[in-house]
């Protein structure tokens, strides 16, 4: 009876490390994505910016599809670049919750900063010197596909529950970051149960650093 529990658990661990292994290949051996991003955006500082002034999502102008995914260049942002869905107007899809703004902390992870760009079914989240580009479709393919905070591949499928709350999915296997509106606020919290409650402000605060954590 003993044997085949030490051959239960022999088994289950060995499991464990392949999975681990898997995982860390990933994770530091995998080649990026194509960089599709337009290198424009890196011509001007996004730290100028009005976010107060944001698009009107009235059809006018670009879908989403009309502009191309960005990526973080090399490991991390060197500063703010200007918005990516500058030029679309495409209305937010059916469920979808407009988060657009700038959006600092002001309790749980007090002066974490970060930006949010939405039309169509598709979101940017610039914040911790890292762009998130994705479809709110929870699919990895249309997913968060790009760089972690230590230089590693990841790959999030994002989901939209029926409260609009936005879920992050790591692999599509478990829920790793989620951000919800609540009245005039954003809620953003992250996998270690840290809520951080922030509020919309205008214009990057002088000197701040890029500011953000998590994804």
């Amino acid at each position: 009876m003993l044997g085949s529990i030490f051959r239960v658990a022999k088994f289950f661990l060995a499991g464990v490390a392949l999975v681990v292994a898997v995982l860390l290949s990933y994770a530091f051996l995998m080649p990026r994505p194509l960089d599709t991003t337009d290198k424009s955006i890196f011509e001007g500082n996004g730290r100028d910016v009005d976010y107060c002034a944001l698009p009107v999502l009235d059809g006018s102008g670009k879908s989403a599809n009309d502009i191309p995914k960005a990526y973080t260049p090399g490991c991390t942002l060197e500063d703010v670049p200007l918005p990516i869905l500058a030029e679309c107007t495409e209305p937010l899809v059916p469920g979808v919750v407009d988060m657009r703004g700038l959006w600092r902390g002001i309790s749980g992870r007090v002066g974490h900063l970060e930006r949010i760009e939405q039309c169509g079914n598709r979101v940017v989240v610039t914040a911790h010197g890292i762009i998130h580009d994705f479809r709110l479709d929870g699919t990895l393919k249309n997913g968060a596909r790009d760089v972690g905070a230590l230089c590693n591949n990841f790959h999030t499928a994002i989901h939209v529950n029926e409260e609009g709350v936005m879920v992050f999915r790591l692999f599509d296997w478990f829920d790793t970051v989620t951000r919800k509106m609540d009245g005039e606020n954003m809620i953003f919290t992250f996998i270690d149960g840290t809520s951080t409650r922030t509020e919309r402000i205008c214009e990057y605060p002088q000197n701040a650093a890029l500011g953000g954590f998590g994804n």
